[in-house]
């Protein structure tokens, strides 16, 4: 079994008990009728009952062989996700900043062109578009091996404080048992018809730069509507707005920093602990 080296945690919270205590009492509960809300792969989660007492250390271990999903982050709002049968995804693909190997899969969004290619490689299997194409929005369920992925439209900003609506789309990747989200170049604070859209999520991949997205505060709103375990920031312009963002965080997360761009996840090895997690982009 091969560990994963464990990473520094930055001190930037209170005193984890008492936050964790407060954090999960404040929790919504899941409505009566979130088992019957599809897709019923990725279920909405639930805060644990009774509240799990753990050490605050965050370290990633390796689970069964398979079990075990790697994330790198390449740069700005782009990932590239790898499943255990070796399919490989890359988020918000574009020209300026892709990863080393040609993805099976590339998602796009339309915002800005440092979120879509105009010249995708032509190796691509599964190019998927996240904008509103001929008048409907993009609409994706897409199987590839073992990796299951959906997308969630959301609406941007457009020119003279216009809305362009379902321009954006948030992709949901299960794999392994993970469900992982990006948030794509979200513009605003989800509903509980988005939430409930997404179901149950452990993974989030969130842009922190609190402008060009969603505020800083809508943002912290919406990953705690969301519950996940795991948030890895994205989509921020240098250590002053990822830190200004950390700081608000670190009030209830803990907050983790790596010095290496990739991570290996699994199901048993998500934190207890509500955590942010920062990769650096290579």
């Amino acid at each position: 079994m091969r560990l994963v080296r464990p990473f520094v945690c930055v001190a930037l919270r209170p005193t984890v008990g008492i936050v964790l205590a407060g954090l999960l009492a404040a929790l919504p509960a899941a409505p009566a009728s979130a088992q019957d809300v599809e897709p019923e792969r990725c279920p909405r989660l639930i805060a644990y009952d009774p509240p799990r007492v753990v050490p605050a250390a965050f370290r990633l271990v390796q689970a069964e062989a398979g079990s075990d999903v790697r994330l790198t982050y390449v740069g700005h709002s782009t990932f590239l996700i790898e499943s255990p049968a070796g399919v490989t995804i890359a988020t918000d693909y574009n020209d300026m900043v892709r990863p080393t190997v040609v993805p099976r899969i590339a998602t796009m969004n339309i915002a800005h062109s440092s979120h879509h290619s105009y010249n995708p490689d032509p190796g691509i299997e599964h190019l998927l578009p996240g904008w509103k194409r001929d008048g409907e929005p993009a609409k994706w369920e897409l199987t590839v091996d073992d990796v299951w992925l959906r997308n969630v439209t959301t609406n941007i900003r457009g020119g003279f404080a216009e809305t362009e609506r379902d321009a954006n789309s948030m992709f949901v990747f299960e794999v392994a048992g993970l469900c992982i989200l990006h948030l794509g170049h979200l513009h605003h604070v989800l509903t509980g018809d988005h939430l409930k859209a997404l179901g149950r999520i452990d993974v989030v991949l969130a842009p922190v730069d609190g402008s060009y997205t969603l505020d800083v505060e809508g943002m912290i709103e919406t990953l705690q509507d969301l519950q996940a375990p795991l948030i890895i920031p994205m989509h921020y312009f240098g250590s002053s707005t990822l830190n200004r963002f950390l700081v608000r965080m670190g009030a209830q997360y803990e907050v983790v920093l790596s010095d290496t761009p990739s991570v290996v996840v699994s199901r048993d090895s998500l934190p207890v602990l509500p955590t942010v997690l920062v990769l650096p982009g290579y």
